[in-house]
């Protein structure tokens, strides 16, 4: 009798919410694979909900990809699994800062080499840089990637913000008479158990080159041509603050918090106002450079690597 696939699922997750998503996607799978979860711990725990201070004060860090240390890995770099699945968030356009620390370790490299990865991502709605920022870690690791699954918030851009950050500040996930829910709607965690069949039919016949488009087939990424825009607009802007809050000091020192603080009052009437700037830019570029613009998204919706 063949042995069942091994694979690994590597996480982590403030909320809940990245885990409920790995077990749906996952469920039909069981029985049919051994899988192992590994979740990331910060050493210093991140708080949730967040003080807001402490939250864009882990901006700069986020952005720079100078993150805070994890606990070792308890898997052994040494085990042999057919399919490591590497489930993140985004911090401030970039991969969260568990997820920096462990695609950084010696243990992540190790462990990710030779392997074939898919992302997992539960997200706002902006991710594109983030997914580079992985992209580049597991061709550095040695890993290869044979597909990624993104979860968004679908909610108008400025509404998932007010309720992302009710959210993270207030822990308040719930609708409101005014808001809707917050996080990814219910209904895409629900569903997505859908992307389960194409894995394990990869699994089964160790065939990857199909894999990802496979899941395209079943709206595994889907994205707007507006946010292409806008995130490259956003991350320009957020790398200049984190240069420029971490020329006074590192996480924490009272001797930034003038220019985190400053950075704070800035971000939010920034996105506010650069939003329906960026919509109409959009509308622009797909009348007058469309071929430009959508060669864009079909990179961003795919898994090469420039």
């Amino acid at each position: 009798m063949n042995e069942r696939p091994k694979v690994l699922v590597v996480y982590f997750t403030q909320t809940g919410q990245l885990k409920r998503i790995i077990d749906h996607v996952l469920a039909p799978l069981e029985g049919k694979a051994d899988i192992t979860f590994e979740q990331l711990v910060p050493v210093t725990p991140f708080p949730f909900p967040w003080g807001k201070q402490q939250f864009y004060d882990t901006m700069p860090e986020s952005v720079r990809g100078v993150p805070r240390a994890i606990e070792p890995i308890k898997v052994d770099p040494n085990t042999h699994f057919d399919l490591v699945i590497l489930a993140y968030q985004p911090w401030f356009l970039s991969p969260s800062q568990p997820t920096a620390a462990f695609l950084q370790s010696e243990a992540g490299k190790q462990l990710l080499k030779g392997k074939k990865v898919i992302t997992l991502l539960g997200s706002r709605n902006m991710w594109l840089n983030a997914q580079e920022k992985v992209k580049q870690y597991l061709h550095q690791a040695g890993a290869q990637l044979v597909g990624n699954i993104v979860l968004v918030d679908k909610s108008p851009n400025l509404v998932s913000l007010i309720t992302v950050l009710r959210w993270a500040f207030k822990g308040k996930k719930e609708a409101t008479k005014y808001l809707p829910q917050a996080g990814v709607q219910e209904n895409e965690i629900l569903t997505s158990n859908r992307f389960a069949a194409p894995i394990e039919n990869a699994l089964t016949r160790q065939q990857w080159d199909t894999l990802h488009p496979q899941l395209l087939e079943l709206n595994s990424v889907e994205l707007l041509p507006n946010l292409v825009i806008l995130e490259n607009r956003g991350i320009k802007a957020f790398r200049y603050w984190a240069k420029f809050i971490s020329e006074k000091g590192g996480p924490g020192a009272s001797s930034r918090q003038g220019r985190v603080t400053m950075y704070r009052s800035l971000l939010l009437p920034g996105i506010v106002v650069l939003s329906p700037i960026t919509f109409v830019s959009s509308v622009y570029q797909l009348n007058f450079r469309k071929k430009q613009l959508t060669q864009e998204v079909e990179y961003y919706k795919g898994i090469a690597l420039r």
